[in-house]
């Protein structure tokens, strides 16, 4: 499996170790717009590195991960569905909804498959919790509330909070109860940064049935946790510590669960579902859905009123 990786930021990095790694992929090479850091990981790891994200593209690429700014997801993927090459773009899907359909749409004109990275989805406490939610140990599940908070990052300048960090639970929990959000109202604000730097955000599923997202970047310590209720107990995870705790009226069980890099399960998946030939998960419709309740959020909280989905 011949991969490549365009933009290799923070994220990009990881990315690219992952897949030097993996026994199954050869790494052809790189591309970013900074030619220092792209020349340092070219060296390190062996590989050509490209300032053109098309003359990568030209290197008879299987597949190639997307991990540059928001605003870049569109035309970049585009690229690389011209190209022929399956994509993995990280979260969100792309800045705008219009975007997303073109890029959904665009993949499968051209039977090209998509998958987006919503990395939560894989890390071993979701996996864990989702499996204890569909064996039905907690019996039915009516809401979902979520923590992730913690200090700014000053690299994120063209996205709020919503859009960076709040998506990860939105799709979390929308993936926990197997279910689409049909409503949302928020409450948001800006305090440190140009868009929305904290908020709070209830969806409604089916009616009956909530989730609830905390988040902001005003925090000075980082939090990653998620609460599940269930009319027979309660789960508590802990994204950062990838723990699961079950309490019901006489125990309280702490789930066995085996510590990995969500990251490197997410590219796994990945690649094994190129490999295979089937469709990767999460799909372009999971990223639609996800970047349209957010973009949902931010509608509400400006506009003051619960908006439907």
């Amino acid at each position: 499996m011949r991969a490549g990786v365009i933009g290799t930021g923070a994220m990009g990095q990881h990315h690219v170790r992952i897949y030097s790694e993996m026994e199954n992929v050869e790494l052809v090479g790189i591309s970013d717009i900074s030619e220092e850091p792209l020349k340092a990981l070219c060296e390190q790891y062996g590989i050509e590195g490209f300032t053109d994200h098309k003359e990568l593209l030209e290197k008879d690429l299987d597949i190639v991960s997307i991990v540059v700014p928001t605003t870049l997801h569109a035309p970049i993927s585009l690229d690389a569905i011209n190209s022929g090459v399956h994509i993995l773009i990280e979260k969100p899907i792309a800045d705008t909804l219009e975007n997303a359909y073109k890029i959904t749409e665009a993949a499968k004109d051209a039977k090209v498959k998509l998958m987006v990275g919503h990395i939560e989805r894989f890390n071993p406490a979701v996996m864990k919790l989702k499996q204890i939610i569909d064996s039905g140990a907690l019996g039915k599940i009516v809401s979902i509330s979520t923590r992730r908070v913690g200090p700014y990052n000053p690299r994120i300048r063209d996205v709020g909070v919503i859009i960076d960090i709040g998506v990860h639970d939105i799709d979390v929990i929308s993936c926990l109860y197997g279910m689409e959000v049909n409503e949302v109202y928020a409450i948001a604000g800006a305090d440190i940064h140009s868009f929305e730097d904290h908020a709070a955000i209830v969806l409604r599923y089916d009616h009956e049935f909530s989730g609830i997202v905390e988040t902001n970047w005003l925090t000075p310590h980082k939090v990653r946790k998620l609460t599940a209720i269930g009319i027979k107990g309660v789960a508590y995870l802990d994204y950062i510590d990838q723990t699961v705790e079950l309490h019901d009226g006489e125990w309280i069980r702490k789930a066995k669960i085996e510590q990995e890099e969500p990251l490197k399960l997410e590219l796994t998946s990945f690649v094994d579902a190129i490999s295979n030939g089937h469709e990767p998960d999460p799909t372009g419709r999971d990223g639609i859905h996800a970047l349209k309740v957010a973009m949902a959020a931010i509608e509400s909280y400006s506009e003051a009123k619960a908006i439907k989905i």
